[in-house]
């Protein structure tokens, strides 16, 4: 699955899901960049970890939501490594309540970053990867963008509008040898499900036929085959990885 002398950028890339698949591409890839908006000590701890294995790295501090951070971002990869080639919108963030309650500020910021985010990050990367004639995308979606949950009615919209957009993307770009694909994790160990009280992450448990929560690194070994020439004939999917979950 090699991606050799490849460039590639994992936004939210400094915990969990984002940090397992910088590193997991960092094994293919000759440069990695990760981008992050307000750890800056994890995203320090990734670089470091991503230098560690022998591969060029950057951290990038930038809100995704916003189009002139976006442009330079992308920009400043460009001008150091060249023309990205592997792009993976892992970015997001969650402000739950119920429908009734929520504050139009919170509804608005889920989507601005979680799927605008994720447009302004492909429109900026697309540029060069058509230049380069071959490219990957790979957004990272939810189960909860198909299935639903209670209480996440912002965060669920902004992942169902992820997968429209990665199969419109999909049919626009495949003349360009560019690959556009969405993971959909189910209930993966990170810092979100630290937070859940024992009760509420067994009954979630409970509903896994597999019977146990999935690690940030079987989700980013999917997404580092979606990456790779190995994929390219895989385009306009949704793979989700989530133990059974809604199957």
């Amino acid at each position: 699955m090699s991606l050799d002398r490849k460039v590639a950028l994992v936004t939210g890339g400094s915990r969990g899901i984002g940090r397992a698949t910088a590193l997991k591409l960092a094994e293919h890839c000759s440069h990695v960049a990760i981008n992050y908006q307000g750890n800056q000590a994890a995203a320090e701890e990734c670089l470091e970890m991503l230098k560690s294995k022998g591969v060029e790295a950057m951290a990038i501090k930038t809100d995704v939501s916003s189009p002139e951070g976006v442009r330079e971002m992308i920009a400043r990869l460009e001008k150091k490594w060249g023309g990205l080639r592997v792009l993976v919108n892992n970015a997001g963030i969650h402000r739950d309540g119920l429908a009734l309650r929520m504050r139009e500020e919170d509804w608005d910021r889920v989507l601005e970053v979680n799927l605008k985010g994720a447009f302004l990050c492909a429109r900026a990367a697309l540029r060069s990867m058509v230049r380069g004639g071959w490219g990957r995308i790979v957004n990272v979606s939810s189960v909860a963008g198909l299935a639903g949950n209670p209480g996440q009615i912002n965060y669920c919209a902004s992942k169902a509008g992820l997968l429209g957009m990665t199969r419109s993307l999909a049919r626009e770009m495949a003349r360009w040898n560019i690959t556009v694909n969405a993971v959909a994790p189910g209930l993966i160990a990170t810092d979100m499900t630290d937070k859940l009280a024992d009760e509420s992450l067994e009954t979630l448990t409970s509903r896994i036929p597999m019977g146990r929560m999935g690690t940030p690194e079987e989700v980013a070994e999917v997404i580092s085959f979606l990456a790779s020439e190995a994929a390219g004939y895989v385009t306009g999917q949704v793979i989700c990885v989530d133990g059974g979950m809604l199957s």
